[in-house]
């Protein structure tokens, strides 16, 4: 079953169950899996990797937005998203842990030749492609420059 129809699926039973917050938090997914199917181009399709991508960019987003209330002593707000963020991690891969992201990192270190800060470029691109999915972008960044200075 394609992430896309679990999505539609789980709906159904957030609103027989009346969750509120899963249910708001899978419609909103729901609404971005239909502008990427719709988009020019897109031939009515999703593919599981499209969806995990629009579900990693909406929980990025709660996780900032949940950031900047808790910043504004707003954690009633803070809370919704967080609760939002939960609902969405659902439909997410395993994120990597501390030890087996650096792991992968010092790999491909390795792989790329990388030996100072200067090749982080090199490493980010090798690093972000690979590990896509299996953790934040911004752990896999602020490990990659530790790991070369």
């Amino acid at each position: 079953m394609s992430i896309f129809d679990k999505v539609s699926d789980d709906i159904k039973e957030a609103m027989k169950a009346k969750d509120k917050v899963k249910l708001e938090a899978l419609r909103n997914i729901k609404k971005y899996f239909i502008e990427a199917k719709t988009a020019p181009g897109a031939n009515d399709t999703l593919s599981d990797e499209a969806a995990t991508k629009i579900i990693q960019k909406l929980v990025k987003q709660g996780k900032d937005s949940a950031e900047i209330y808790i910043g504004q002593n707003r954690q009633d707000l803070a809370d919704g998203e967080l609760a939002q963020v939960k609902a969405m991690e659902v439909y997410l891969p395993k994120q990597m842990s501390a030890e087996e992201l650096e792991t992968a990192i010092k790999e491909i270190i390795a792989e790329t030749g990388a030996t100072s800060a200067k090749d982080m470029g090199k490493v980010m691109g090798a690093a972000t492609k690979k590990l896509s999915g299996l953790a934040e972008g911004r752990a896999i960044s602020a490990l990659v420059k530790e790991l070369l200075a």
